[in-house]
């Protein structure tokens, strides 16, 4: 039975966040409710007010809990198949850096540390161990440390399973029973705490590991967990996620590299700043003022245009074009350094020499529209607006260049000639151009509609199937429990059958009957010296009342004292009587009854004694 969500729920979650700083506020509410409510019930309550009550008595009740929740199930090279995309694909990109880049791997919610390791070893097979130690470092974390504590410690041989012989020789050392990381490599393995709802993501990270953890938390928390993802990668940086994981609605952030193993490229944001003036490597010698005013035009010139540039300096000298300015306008690297004047860009496609005295005097950008020019090879009837920026200094506002730029209008031309052809049909069609306007109009809300209703069933498949992912790995954590209890059941029963052989070799060693009889004094044990006295068999005396068998031992003469030692009237008794054994012979026994508590639940039982005394002595009565 599962408990109910209610306002006891809510507060204990509350009580996690304020006294053990553990935010579960995130993650999805039906596992999460699974999970707890399955730890309260472990412990006997069928409330949650009662379980945080609970909490606060026992204070070791939170590290159980907090492992119920966060299900630490994970392994050396987990699915096996996208591992080795990842190292035959991904890390040889990730590794063709310059040989002075530092590449940094980040395992997010790591568990117990085994993909870290994994990721660890990737590298180091793809670039050798002495240029792993040099060049990579790994950021392990997680939010519980306990498992970070199993990720420092080292593994056991049963965790290693999944590795390969060679790989485990070659990256573990064994030390008082646990296997170590190499020390030499493990010093680029770095263990924290982190919890990816509150604390800053790791920055500059090359590869992004974080495997079956988003599918716990809700879609509002997952947003904001890939934001900060896609802030710590590189822009050419891998986000490598679990099975249930896709990303199909965070396409601005992540595309897939490889959909089917869940590998994920960042897609980075257009940063402005990037400026291109291409100058001309040519021989000439300035002066440190010139130098320096050079470099300034160059700062001023701007972002990267997709349109001719030129720049000129305030003595009307070509210092700066762009590429597109070379190409259609024919400007050689000779150019530059040359006056304006000297050039046919003075004069073709337009006049520039008046416009940049303007642009000098009046300190305002000059326009010019629709100035046309043919390239000898170029494309015919090319029409531009020039613009002639002057270019201004910071700190005392003087002019210090021109920025030439020409926008290529040719097709906005054409198309307004275009437009201004179609109007007058446009006018004329009006009516049935609005009525077509308004069925598009109908079909497209019809069609949002349907998009919105897959996208919707999308969402909903996806979170379906993130629920089956933590359904499985929730089974996988109880069957390694089960295995665990099975393993040490087994132990004990082992040890039990070791006890019971020994106890049998003991009493077939001894040269005396043993019966063991309980309250209603029936055979509860029958040794072998008891078949060799009487010839009855184990199997054919427990279970039957002592006194009613039909062996050679007088019982009559002993049920006296036997049910004497077993009501407490005597504490021990002892009686020699004879008796005939198996094969007919007679001979005198010596019998001697004990008590023995808890044979049965219902009571005591006493312990029947009989030994063969060798000679002629007369019976006792």
């Amino acid at each position: 039975m599962t408990l109910e969500a209610g306002p006891g729920f809510e507060e204990l979650l509350e009580f996690l966040r304020n006294d053990r700083g553990f935010d579960f506020t995130g993650y999805k509410r039906q596992t999460l409710l699974r999970r707890v409510g399955r730890r309260a019930q472990q412990v006997g309550l069928d409330d949650f007010t009662e379980y945080m009550d609970y909490l606060q008595v026992h204070p070791d009740e939170f590290s159980i809990l907090f492992n119920t929740i966060l299900i630490n199930v994970t392994e050396f090279f987990r699915d096996t198949a996208a591992w080795d995309y990842l190292s035959s694909e991904v890390i040889p990109q990730i590794v063709s850096k310059s040989d002075g880049d530092l590449i940094r791997i980040w395992s997010a919610a790591c568990a117990s540390g085994e993909e870290a390791y994994s990721a660890a070893i990737a590298a180091c097979e793809a670039i050798g161990p002495d240029e792993f130690v040099r060049r990579v470092k790994v950021y392990a974390t997680d939010v519980d440390e306990e498992a970070l504590a199993t990720a420092r410690g080292g593994y056991t041989l049963d965790a290693l399973s999944r590795l390969p012989e060679d790989l485990v020789q070659r990256y573990f050392d064994l030390q008082a029973g646990r296997y170590l990381f190499k020390p030499a490599l493990r010093r680029a393995i770095i263990f924290g705490r982190h919890d990816l709802m509150q604390d800053a993501p790791i920055s500059r990270v090359d590869l992004l590991i974080c495997r079956n953890t988003l599918m716990y938390f809700t879609a509002e928390s997952q947003a904001r967990i890939l934001a900060r993802f896609h802030y710590a990668l590189n822009d050419s940086g891998y986000l490598f996620l679990g099975r249930a994981e896709m990303l199909l609605t965070h396409s601005d952030l992540f595309v897939p590299t490889e959909l089917k193993y869940h590998i994920f490229r960042k897609v980075p944001r257009v940063q402005l700043g990037e400026r291109m003036v291409t100058v001309a490597q040519g021989g000439n010698s300035d002066t440190p003022e010139l130098a320096g005013t050079r470099v300034q035009l160059r700062a001023l010139a701007g972002e990267q245009l997709p349109v001719p540039e030129i720049v000129l300096d305030a003595g009307e000298t070509l210092i700066a074009a762009n590429h597109a300015a070379r190409a259609a306008f024919k400007l050689a690297p000779t150019d530059i350094g040359k006056p304006i004047k000297d050039l046919e860009l003075s004069y073709r496609p337009l006049e520039l020499r008046s416009r940049i005295a303007t642009a000098l005097r009046e300190h305002k950008p000059v326009l010019v529209n629709d100035v046309a020019h043919t390239a000898p090879d170029g494309p015919d009837g090319t029409v531009y607006d020039v613009h002639v920026v002057p270019l201004m200094a910071e700190r005392n506002g003087l002019v210090v260049g021109i920025s030439v730029t020409f926008h290529d209008v040719t097709e906005q031309r054409h198309l307004r000639s275009e437009l201004d052809r179609v109007r007058q049909e446009v006018e004329t069609a009006n009516e049935e151009l609005q009525s077509s306007y308004e069925e598009l109009e109908t079909t497209n809300e019809e069609l949002q509609s349907t998009v919105e209703e897959l996208e919707t069933t999308n969402e909903e498949l996806q979170s379906s199937n993130e629920e089956l992912e933590t359904m499985n790995e929730e089974l996988e954590s109880t069957n390694s429990e089960l295995q665990a209890i099975n393993t040490d059941l087994r132990t004990r029963t082992d040890q039990v059958d070791q006890l019971n052989t020994f106890l049998d070799a003991i009493l077939a060693s001894l040269q005396v009957g043993i019966v063991v009889l309980d309250a209603q004094f029936k055979v509860a044990m029958w040794n072998a010296r008891s078949f060799d006295l009487w010839g009855v068999r184990e199997e054919e005396a427990v279970g039957k009342v002592f006194f009613d068998l039909d062996i050679g031992l007088p019982l009559d003469q002993i049920e006296q004292m036997t049910r004497g030692v077993a009501a407490g009237t005597e504490k021990d008794a002892q009686r020699t009587v004879a008796a005939i054994n198996r094969r007919g012979r007679t001979m005198r026994c010596r019998v001697s009854v004990t008590p023995l508590s808890a044979v049965s639940p219902s009571g005591k039982g006493v312990v029947v004694l009989v030994e063969e005394i060798a000679g002629n002595a007369d019976p006792a009565s």
